[in-house]
């Protein structure tokens, strides 16, 4: 299967980090911070591209707890840009709320509403919301299948080990969407695959290190998952979540990115015990073969190209605003991969598919 009989969507995610800019020492208030954001989904609605995801977070240092309501405030304020979550912890949340949040959500937006439902690679949520971590994935599969059914079905009847059970209980509102689209976030789990592709769900591969080529078995077990519970292929989706800035020359981007990215992943490897970012590790991911897509219009047009012949993904989301990229950087490279980058994909992708 190849998913470039499909448009190809290109968009940009957000952890809405609340972080100390490694050049200035200095800290924005966090309405400033949270309007900042408004503006960026703003652009990158403006400048056309597809997609803005909000992750969810239960930290300090992030301004995302509650994706949903950030997402409705974006929905009034854009007209064309879908609007997902990059991820939904769904192991720690109610599906019933979930589902509500964003059947709101997809009436305030006219219909572009999505759900990215994930385990998490933070774990602040767990103990917050009264869960045990010993549950991890029997949590997130029981917690999928009652979002699965409220998404199918207006009265549910439903039963489980973690939540009280359903009897013929009528879920409200109803979204404009037929039905809201579920994609499954996954990191590096062939279990997680095989699930989203049995399940007929599109995969979100998140990408922050390694070659593409290392990703492809993840890709192949998807597939082949889907295929085997005879899903339609023309429906099968992939999208791969990367780090990315766009800059006028590729010494900007990757001058202008790698300060703050390297403060979070230093921050990270304090708190998680391995060694923080190098600047030669950086460098090399930059490249084409790497992880990240940093550069100057044509050298991101370039990677993309490249990496989708290898992974065969319809959707790319990166996020760009990692750690405390200053604003008006953040923006200029939303405009140049809305309005240089994501064009020239799109036509490219549309030769490949022969249209």
């Amino acid at each position: 299967m190849n998913s470039i009989n499909k448009p190809f969507e290109i968009g940009c995610y957000t952890f809405v980090e609340w972080d100390v800019d490694p050049l200035t020492g200095k800290k924005l208030d966090a309405r400033t911070r949270i309007n900042h954001l408004l503006e960026t989904i703003d652009l990158a609605d403006q400048v056309g591209l597809d997609v803005f995801g909000i992750g969810e977070h239960h930290r300090p240092d992030f301004l995302s707890s509650a994706p949903a309501v950030i997402l409705g405030a974006a929905a009034s304020r854009t007209k064309k840009i879908r609007l997902s979550t990059a991820v939904t912890v769904l192991s720690s949340d109610d599906p019933v709320r979930v589902f509500q949040d964003f059947a709101t959500l997809d009436l305030l937006s006219g219909g572009r509403a999505e759900i990215m439902a994930g385990r998490g690679a933070f774990i602040e949520s767990f103990p917050l919301f009264g869960y045990d971590l010993n549950d991890y994935d029997a949590l997130f599969v029981e917690k999928l299948d009652l979002l699965l059914k409220l998404r199918r079905s207006e009265v549910v009847s439903w039963n489980g080990r973690y939540r009280s059970a359903l009897e013929q209980q009528g879920i409200f509102p109803r979204p404009l969407q037929n039905e809201i689209p579920i994609w499954i976030a996954v990191g590096g789990t062939p279990g997680s695959a095989s699930r989203a592709g049995n399940l007929g769900l599109p995969m979100a591969l998140g990408i922050i290190g390694g070659m593409p080529e290392n990703f492809l078995p993840l890709v192949n077990i998807h597939q082949q998952a889907w295929q085997r519970a005879g899903h339609d292929p023309a429906n099968w989706r992939l999208s791969v979540n990367s780090r990315g800035f766009v800059g006028n020359d590729s010494r900007q981007a990757i001058n202008d990115y790698f300060p703050s990215l390297k403060a979070m992943m230093d921050k990270l490897g304090r708190e998680r015990g391995f060694r923080g970012l190098t600047r030669g590790e950086y460098e090399s991911a930059c490249g084409l073969r790497g992880s990240d897509y940093v550069g100057s219009p044509d050298e991101v047009i370039e990677k993309i190209l490249f990496q989708q012949n290898i992974l065969h993904f319809d959707r790319l989301l990166l996020q760009m605003d990692i750690g405390a990229v200053p604003h008006e950087q953040l923006m200029r490279s939303i405009e140049l991969l809305g309005t240089k980058v994501a064009p020239v994909v799109r036509d490219e992708m549309r030769v490949r598919s022969g249209e």
